[in-house]
């Protein structure tokens, strides 16, 4: 063999191991337009949807978000207050994010993606469990389920903002709309000091319209403008 012809088998063998060692690529995901930034909010009750709902909001060019749409939550289980340990069946409240890694497009529950719980905040109060989802085929043990008509439309919103380079999406869950007046009503529940904690966080997106970074100081949320 002379070295001219040595010289391609050695460029071909490397081209051929160097696209191995590349992560393989869907036709799904190949297809993905990129698209605007997102930002979820779920409610778990609402006055008028009693499972609640999921809302998509998306940055606008004047770099606030809008509300784009909501989706009724098919169900959650537990009650109103957050998960504190594996096993009892309780939905998650607080402040998430979810990542390109946190998509399941083989699901057992059509389509899913993970919430990240225990997040900080979680994990400063000694509270266990995993894979709490938003997810599919309208059950749950823990997990918010949505339709498989909703979830798609969901997970297509989270792919599009993916490819178009966000790095997360933030996810703020909430045990109702957080109004003076609603939380006022649950004076004296258990819960009541740590939905004051979440209401923060809320009143703070009904404000500037963004929503805040998150971080965790003395067992406590805080939070501060993006960067």
């Amino acid at each position: 063999m002379s070295v001219l012809m040595r010289l391609r088998v050695c460029l071909l063998m490397a081209f051929i191991a160097l696209g191995a060692c590349r992560p393989a690529v869907s036709a799904a995901q190949m297809d993905v337009i990129p698209g605007p930034e997102l930002f979820i909010r779920i409610i778990k009750t609402t006055d008028t949807r009693d499972k609640g709902e999921l809302q998509l909001w998306k940055r606008g060019a004047d770099d606030k978000f809008a509300l784009d749409r909501r989706f009724d939550i098919c169900t959650w289980s537990g009650e109103l207050g957050p998960k504190l340990k594996e096993g009892d069946g309780q939905s998650p409240e607080g402040f998430y994010f979810i990542k390109p890694s946190s998509l399941n497009p083989n699901s057992s529950y059509h389509l899913s993606f993970n919430l990240g719980f225990p997040n900080a905040y979680d994990r400063a109060h000694g509270r266990t469990g995993s894979f709490l989802m938003v997810h599919g085929d309208c059950v749950s043990i823990g997990c918010y389920a949505m339709t498989n008509a909703g979830i798609e439309e969901i997970y297509a919103d989270v792919e599009a903002a993916f490819a178009g380079g966000q790095a997360f999406i933030r996810v703020h869950i909430f045990p109702f709309e957080m109004t003076a007046e609603n939380l006022e009503a649950q004076r004296g529940h258990k819960n009541h000091d740590f939905w004051e904690n979440l209401k923060t966080g809320w009143e703070w997106f009904e404000r500037e319209n963004q929503p805040p970074n998150v971080s965790v100081r003395d067992k406590t949320y805080i939070f501060s403008a993006q960067g």
